[in-house]
């Protein structure tokens, strides 16, 4: 299907819109919700026995919104468009079951703020996205959508599919080591992680609450933009300005020797790119004592994860996975003394980590280890991801190359806390260096990787 708005034209199926273009579309009367939605779930229903994306589904409830939408005056800037929500965020007119048996069939009775404002701004919730066991390390099942015999990444695995598979154009995830970002770089798109605790928590299930952060993944920058104005309240949208020589420091971190020739190879781009194109860019090393700051996560994640899972712990043992029934145990015989230490050590880098980062505007990182592994059992190493998580700061995956199996490779961008308008505007930039520098554009790599589904 043919259509386009002043400025804007497009001819491709409706389902491959983006968010910002959909909505656009719809607010001109160019396009109805009801027939974008229409061609989302035409997409599910063709693809999603495959992919195992969604957890809940509702096709006519989600074109009931869709129709409401069209009726009406636009509600705001995300009037009518289709979104994803992980199944570990609360939603009154879909069940929360957080990849539980514990949980089949639970309703809540309120929405998560998150889902709440999203309808405020005009969006159709679409569907839960599936999600592993309590956002853990339990896999569902999904897959990759490029290569059906690889993982999506996790825990947000659903969430990063059903986008990069074109069946919604943005989706709500959570992070609590790097289950934002390694799907987004398993699955070929972006994946936005914002500085802890600016987007309200309210109606979540926590996994660790001193590191839960709600995410956006999606085929466009602009459209985590867009949302995150959304989610954030914030008084206008990131505004995309040029930028005269940023600051970028190489981060290659203390698991370098974890990173995969792929990994390697991701990151040097990224680096000779931003060069050529102007930035002052330089090699930056951390700390010696950030090297504690894996353990230091996992200390904090083991022990908030036992607490928040007490009653599931004490009432429902034998449906809990193996993997979290370890987490649990290891955070059980923590004492509070370890506890409080990584507490302390943790905000000590931070408040260290924001003086340091006065020298930059961003720092590329390595994101994964390398390309998803083959199988679902194993959603891939959070701990390229997790160092950055512990730290709170805003932290982008953005797919930057294909590795030996033509799969995609993310880097990270990493900006100081509270700098989350600046990092979407740095990465912006380096994209669109990409493009000007006549190599793949970064999200060139994406649609090619995309389209090979």
């Amino acid at each position: 299907m043919s259509s386009g708005v002043e400025g804007l034209a497009v001819s491709r199926p409706l389902n491959e819109l983006t968010l910002a273009e959909a909505a656009k579309m719809i607010a001109a009367r160019r396009i109805t919700s009801e027939d974008l939605v229409r061609a989302c779930l035409d997409r599910i229903a063709l693809r999603d026995d495959e992919i195992h994306a969604w957890a809940a589904l509702d096709p006519e409830h989600a074109l009931v919104q869709a129709r409401d939408c069209d009726s009406r005056p636009v509600r705001g800037p995300l009037h009518g468009v289709p979104i994803g929500v992980k199944d570990v965020l609360d939603t009154v007119d879909f069940p929360t079951q957080m990849g539980s048996p514990i949980f089949a069939d639970h309703q809540s009775r309120s929405d998560a703020s998150c889902v709440s404002m999203l309808r405020a701004a005009g969006a159709v919730i679409l569907g839960k996205t599936i999600t592993c066991e309590f956002a853990g390390i339990a896999p569902g099942p999904t897959r990759n959508p490029i290569d059906r015999e690889r993982t999506p990444g996790g825990s947000s695995s659903g969430s990063g599919a059903a986008v990069a598979d074109y069946m919604v154009p943005l989706a709500l995830g959570t992070q609590t080591g790097g289950s934002v970002l390694r799907p987004a770089s398993f699955c070929g798109v972006f994946g936005f992680k914002p500085t802890f605790g600016i987007i309200n928590r309210a109606g979540l299930k926590f996994a660790a609450e001193s590191l839960d952060t709600i995410g956006l993944l999606a085929r466009r920058l602009e459209d985590i933009a867009l949302c995150l104005h959304v989610l954030t309240n914030s008084a206008r949208p990131v505004s995309f300005t040029a930028l005269d020589r940023p600051r970028i420091g190489i981060c290659r971190t203390h698991l370098w020797q974890k990173a995969q020739p792929e990994t390697r190879a991701a990151l040097d781009y990224a680096a000779r790119l931003a060069a050529r194109a102007g930035a002052n860019v330089e090699e930056f090393t951390l700390p010696p004592s950030f090297v504690r700051l894996s353990e230091a996560r996992e200390t904090i994640n083991n022990v908030e994860r036992s607490r928040s899972l007490a009653w599931e712990w004490a009432n429902h043992r034998q449906q809990i996975s193996v993997q979290m029934s370890q987490a649990i145990k290891n955070g059980q015989s923590i004492s509070d003394e370890q506890y409080h230490a990584a507490l302390r050590f943790a905000e000590r880098s931070r408040q260290e980590l924001d003086h340091i980062l006065d020298s930059f505007d961003i720092l590329l990182a390595p994101c994964v280890s390398g390309e998803a592994p083959m199988g679902l059992a194993y959603a891939g190493d959070p701990s390229f991801q997790g160092l950055w998580t512990l730290l709170h700061v805003p932290t982008l995956s953005i797919p930057a190359i294909r590795g030996p199996n033509g799969m995609p490779v993310g880097i990270q961008v990493i900006a100081k806390r509270f700098s989350d308008h600046s990092l979407l505007n740095c990465a912006q930039w380096l994209v669109l260096m990409a493009s000007l520098d006549g190599t793949k554009s970064l999200t060139e790599v994406t649609d090619a990787n995309l389209k090979r589904a």
